[in-house]
């Protein structure tokens, strides 16, 4: 199964590092030194991570082969995807992956159905479920 674990974001410095905003709980795991992501889009990669480092806050990843700001800028926006073990579970018991979630049905604490959650998204601040209602609506 295929996990998006981060967005490359601008480019840091001349030497190829960029900023990357991360979309996992698990960045020690899916963005450390050796791992190989695949990219949407698909031309951008695959990646491999040479090194990562955080630098006021944000983390800065280096690619393979990436050695110079103009070819860091050409990945922005990338999204960085690993391939994940569908039965693998995070450390946290109270944790979930996005694809557990989905096809969950969702009812309210006195248990009048609401829906099902078709997919989330991934805001700034926070993830959202959107809920697809037995009507349909969403």
């Amino acid at each position: 199964m295929q996990l998006v674990v981060a967005r490359i974001g601008r480019a840091h410095g001349i030497k190829g590092e960029v900023t990357v905003e991360v979309r996992t709980d698990e960045p020690e795991l899916r963005l450390g030194p050796g791992a190989v992501l695949t990219t949407e889009p698909a031309s951008a990669g695959p990646l491999t991570i040479e090194s990562g480092r955080v630098h006021s806050g944000r983390l800065l990843l280096r690619f393979e082969g990436v050695r110079d700001r103009s070819a860091a800028e050409a990945l922005r926006n990338t999204l960085l995807i690993a391939e994940v073990d569908p039965e693998e579970l995070p450390e946290d018991p109270e944790e979930f992956y996005d694809h557990q979630l989905i096809d969950i049905d969702v009812v309210t604490v006195d248990g009048t159905e609401v829906g099902r959650v078709s997919e989330i998204s991934h805001l700034p601040y926070q993830d959202l479920l959107i809920v697809k209602r037995p009507d349909g609506a969403r």
